[in-house]
């Protein structure tokens, strides 16, 4: 007799592609790659982009690269100078001993400022590696493999990319953002190569940013309404509002 719970999981993971499916028909797949960091550069950018607008932890980053020839010299520098160079982004207070900490860091566990040794390993050890980090969590984890020129298939989850997966129900309502990260990775297929993680991401995270907003989501153009409880509980929802 099989378990029901594989049964559950079979029917989540046939979900998940179907949602892929429809969200790359609406949103073009494959997206291309925004950023072309080395893996050192993408964990940087992605430390100074936490709770921070990507317009501002743009404007941040280079900054950095412009003060700072290398991460040696960020590294060394006095951390007054580094928060104030990276003063568009929220709370460069701690960002910038952070950011200090974990390039010394680095260079004591592989004694280079480099995180290219990282392509030689399995994506859940290298995870695991720079989940070791000071204030590396698995958001910032992946996205330093994701979107790097690494580009190994590792899966972040923003907040965008949550509240769809929350709504359409592939996670369930006591699940965290970090807790997601392992659940909807295991839904996509084993083989899949970083493009097609990298666009499943995108296109969960777009559709959170341009139809299923946080306070009133537009449910009856949402090409994934028949697939989301939430949806189809606020659409009837409407309906009884509009016949009372």
């Amino acid at each position: 007799m099989p378990d029901p719970l594989d049964d559950t999981s079979i029917s989540l993971q046939g979900k998940a592609l179907e949602i892929q499916r429809r969200l790359c028909a609406a949103y073009g797949c494959p997206i291309p790659y925004f950023h072309h960091f080395d893996p050192l550069s993408e964990l940087i950018s992605s430390l100074l982009s936490h709770r921070t607008r990507n317009h501002d932890s743009g404007i941040a980053f280079k900054a950095l690269r412009a003060r700072f020839p290398t991460w040696q010299d960020v590294m060394d520098a006095p951390p007054a100078l580094v928060e104030e160079t990276i003063g568009a982004v929220t709370w460069p207070e701690q960002k910038a001993p952070r950011i200090q900490q974990v390039l010394r860091e680095i260079m004591r566990r592989h004694g280079a400022l480099s995180l290219e040794f990282l392509a030689d390993l399995p994506v859940v050890e290298a995870r695991a590696w720079l989940r070791e980090l000071p204030g590396v969590g698995p958001k910032t984890s992946a996205a330093t493999l994701l979107f790097s020129l690494l580009r190994m298939p590792a899966l972040p989850v923003d907040s965008h990319h949550y509240r769809v997966a929350l709504r359409t129900g592939l996670i369930g309502p006591r699940v965290s953002e970090a807790q997601s990260h392992m659940i909807l990775a295991s839904q996509l297929p084993a083989d899949w190569p970083a493009q097609d993680v990298y666009d499943n991401h995108e296109v969960m995270m777009i559709h959170g940013q341009r139809c299923c907003f946080a306070a009133k989501p537009a449910c009856p153009r949402c090409p994934l309404l028949d697939l989301c409880p939430d949806g189809l509980s606020r659409v009837e929802r409407q309906k009884e509002t509009t016949l009372v």
